[in-house]
């Protein structure tokens, strides 16, 4: 009922949530008659649909290199998140899953849901790595390596200060970046990408997932773990879980800020990295989850729910960022609409709204000095139309007539 009352408040993303739900069909239409394929790209499409969606639009060895490293790490990161195995079990196979995936037979039952299944049937996903090319298994057995390690680490080690926080950031995420620079070149596609920016692309999503994650990992069962450093939230609060509190509603919103505005030091080199890509696939799939990110933080800013339930853009939003981030000019577009979002709910008030303002106004410059924001028309900030009741029907009219005649398309045969 809720997505109803948002698509009646923005007609306008019925269209692109038509177009989006389409693709997804399609895509999982694709999946591969192969038994180990199968499971991998039926596990993709349930572990991670819009992921899944960009990651197919990928030239076929790529797709596979990139669904593997995803999975491989997918299964990594459900050990590490596994909060009922004992750290004296769990270190040794964070420190040796590089070696699992060589093994065909190898599983570990832990997770739930559809991760469970992940883990039970991993046979299936190391099968398929082992018929990847040689670049990319070493590639992706490096990563797993040295994420694998570092999460061992922090099992036994806080996060205390903005290092550690950077640091634990880089081996669950900035690796990732990393590990996909190397699978992108090995391709032959792209150059190389330097590892300090490919690590940025991979901190500013992270850091986004752990600020909007604050109130679901703070309440996780058997016990929370969390990642916000203390030489942040210590400043405001006694105990992290101080904040969600709301006697401590101010000072929460302050601490929240905070994290936002050290997330947003990343974007920079997130811009950098993606002006330099040139496949315009691979430009997608790196592309709109960076966006994505930062119209996360710029609904999180400043915003007490971030400690009451859960902060996420409108499905209509999403739908319309995965149908127009095409071009590094949508990019600008978008990073520029979103800074301004977040800048116009600063209060100077706030102890880091100057810091804040610092580097969302070193976005702005960016995506001015690119000379391609008059290039494109904002679906991001704009005027609310006023739609009356029998426009509303008429609209919906239209897109039911259109959903049966693009369903017609994307039949089966095709």
């Amino acid at each position: 009922m809720s997505n109803l009352r948002s698509t009646l408040r923005h007609p306008d993303d019925f269209y692109p949530l038509v177009k989006l739900k389409l693709a997804m069909r399609k895509a999982e239409k694709q999946i591969p008659a192969e038994p180990h394929w199968a499971f991998c790209y039926s596990m993709l499409h349930k572990v991670s649909r819009s992921f899944a969606l960009v990651i197919q639009q990928l030239d076929t060895d790529l797709r596979n290199a990139v669904c593997i490293f995803y999975l491989v790490l997918r299964a990594l990161d459900t050990v590490e998140d596994d909060t009922s195995i004992s750290t004296e079990v769990k270190v040794p196979i964070l420190k040796t899953f590089h070696r699992h995936i060589y093994d065909s037979e190898w599983h570990f039952s832990c997770g739930t849901k559809n991760y469970k299944v992940l883990m039970d049937e991993f046979h299936y996903v190391s099968t398929a790595f082992l018929e990847l090319e040689r670049g990319y298994q070493e590639a992706i057995e490096d990563i797993t390596m040295r994420m694998g390690v570092g999460m061992a680490k922090f099992i036994c080690k806080e996060v205390e200060t903005v290092d550690d926080y950077n640091e634990y950031c880089h081996y669950v995420a900035g690796l990732v970046g990393l590990g996909l620079s190397k699978l992108f070149h090995a391709s032959g596609k792209e150059d190389l990408a330097s590892d300090t920016i490919s690590n940025s692309m991979g901190l500013f999503l992270q850091k986004t997932n752990i600020i909007r994650d604050y109130l679901e990992d703070i309440n996780e069962i058997p016990k929370s773990r969390m990642f916000w450093p203390r030489q942040i939230w210590s400043k405001y609060v006694n105990k992290l879980e101080d904040l969600k509190y709301e006697e401590n509603s101010i000072k929460a919103v302050q601490c929240l800020n905070d994290m936002v505005t050290n997330s947003l030091t990343h974007a920079e080199d997130c811009l950098k990295y993606m002006s330099a890509l040139r496949d315009p696939a691979i430009f997608r799939f790196c592309a709109i989850p960076q966006v994505m990110a930062i119209g996360t933080l710029a609904l999180c800013y400043d915003n007490i729910q971030v400690f009451r339930g859960v902060v996420k853009m409108r499905r209509g939003l999403t739908a319309k960022i995965i149908d127009r981030t095409k071009t590094m000019s949508e990019v600008y577009g978008a990073f520029y609409d979103f800074s301004l979002m977040l800048k116009s709910k600063v209060d100077e008030a706030d102890p880091n709204a100057r810091k804040t303002k610092d580097s969302l106004e070193t976005i702005l410059k960016i995506c001015r000095d690119s000379g391609t924001l008059g290039q494109r028309k904002s679906y991001i900030v704009q005027r609310k139309p006023e739609y009356n009741a029998t426009l509303i029907a008429v609209i919906f009219i239209i897109m039911a007539i259109l959903l049966a005649y693009l369903s017609r398309l994307v039949s089966p045969e095709t």
